[in-house]
C-alpha cells in the first residue's frame, strides 16, 4: 500500500472510533509507531482536525466528516460475502438493520461497481442448518441483547436448559454475546441462580427489556469472564486412534471438540482433545465409531461401550 492510500485509509479509521490508539494504527498496517506520527503530522498539515490526546490517542473534532467514501474492488466484493453470512446467521430484526446498512453502503458506489455486486450476488451463497433465530417470538432477540448491551438494562427472559429441559423466568444483567459451535451465546448474570450463566438464544423463550439499568462495571469483560473460565474448567484428556482413512471426516471438527495435538503412527493418527464434557463428546465419536478407537481414559471407553448396548438393544426392539 503506498503512502497516499494509507492516510485515506487512517483518515477512515480515525472517523470510525471516537479514541483509536497509535498501536491500533500501527498494527493495522504493519508499520511502526514512529511511521504513524508522521502520518499523522502529514494529515493534520493537509487541513485535517486531527486531536491527539497523551496516552489516549487520536481523535477527529466532533461534526468533521470525510466526503463519500470510495471503495476498492476488493472491498465492495467482500460486502457480498459479509451480507450472505450475516442474513444467515442474525435475527429477523438485525438482519433487516443489517441490510439497511447495506443500501447505504452501496449508494456511494460508483456505477461500475454496484453492477459488479449485482452480478456477483447470486453466485455465492450461504448454507446452514435452520436458524431458530428466524423464528415468529424470536425473531428479535439478538437486537434486544445488543440494546441491552449498549443501554446496561435489565432483560427478562423465560428460559427452556438444554440438558434438564427446564423452563424458568429469570432476569439477567448482560455480559457479552458471541458465535460458536453454530449458536449465538450470552453471558450474562442470572440474578435467580445468582451467578453468571450461558443461555443458548435458540433456547430462550421471551424476552423482554426492563427499564431498570445495571452497573457493568460490576462485572468482567467478556474476554475476562470466557478466560477465567477455561481457566477453571475440570478438563478431560481423551485420546483417539484414528486411521488415516478416517482422518479427514475430523479435519474440521475436530477444533471444536477440543483438539490440542497428534502424533502421526505407522498406520494411524493420535489425537489428544481437552474436554469438560465426557458424554458429549462420546456421542461425537460414536458417529464414527467403526474405525476410531479411544485409547484413554477408561471412563471414555466404559461409556462407549454403554451406548452401543443401548443401540443394540433399541434394534433388537425394533
Amino acid at each position: 500500500m503506498n503512502r497516499i492510500d494509507r492516510l485515506t485509509a487512517i483518515l477512515t479509521q480515525l472517523q470510525s472510533k471516537r479514541v483509536t490508539k497509535a498501536q491500533e494504527i500501527a498494527n493495522r498496517f504493519s508499520i511502526s509507531l514512529r511511521t504513524v506520527y508522521r502520518d499523522v503530522r502529514a494529515l493534520e498539515e493537509a487541513g485535517v482536525p486531527v486531536i491527539g490526546e497523551a496516552g489516549q490517542g487520536y481523535s477527529l473534532v466532533e461534526g468533521y466528516r470525510l466526503p463519500p467514501v470510495m471503495f476498492t474492488q476488493e472491498e465492495a466484493q467482500a460486502f457480498v460475502v459479509a451480507e450472505k453470512i450475516f442474513e444467515k446467521l442474525s435475527d429477523r430484526s438485525s438482519g433487516e438493520h443489517f441490510h439497511s446498512a447495506m443500501l447505504k453502503i452501496k449508494s456511494v458506489l460508483r456505477s461500475s461497481e454496484k453492477d459488479r455486486l449485482d452480478q456477483l450476488s447470486p453466485l455465492v451463497a450461504v448454507f446452514r442448518n435452520r436458524n431458530q433465530l428466524q423464528l415468529k417470538g424470536k425473531d428479535e432477540h439478538l437486537r434486544m441483547i445488543l440494546d441491552s448491551l449498549s443501554s446496561k438494562r435489565l432483560l427478562a427472559m423465560n428460559y427452556t436448559t438444554f440438558a434438564e429441559e427446564q423452563t424458568s423466568s429469570r432476569n439477567v444483567e448482560c455480559v457479552g454475546l458471541y458465535y460458536a459451535f453454530d449458536q449465538w451465546y450470552l453471558i450474562g448474570w442470572c440474578r435467580l441462580r445468582k451467578d453468571y450463566r450461558t443461555f443458548r438464544l435458540d433456547r430462550i423463550n421471551s424476552l423482554k427489556t426492563l427499564d431498570e439499568t445495571y452497573d457493568p462495571q460490576a462485572h468482567p469483560t467478556l474476554k475476562e469472564y470466557i478466560d477465567k473460565v477455561r481457566a477453571a474448567e475440570n478438563l478431560i484428556q481423551i485420546v483417539l486412534s484414528v486411521p488415516f482413512s478416517f482422518e479427514k471426516y475430523l479435519r474440521e471438527q475436530k477444533y471444536n471438540q477440543g483438539f490440542v495435538m497428534e502424533k502421526r503412527l505407522e498406520d494411524r493418527v493420535e489425537m489428544t482433545f481437552m474436554t469438560s464434557h465426557l458424554e458429549g463428546f462420546v456421542r461425537w465419536v460414536m458417529c464414527l465409531a467403526d474405525g476410531v478407537r479411544i485409547v484413554s481414559p477408561p471412563e471414555a471407553k466404559s461409556r462407549l461401550k454403554e451406548l452401543v448396548e443401548e443401540i443394540r438393544g433399541n434394534l433388537k426392539t425394533d
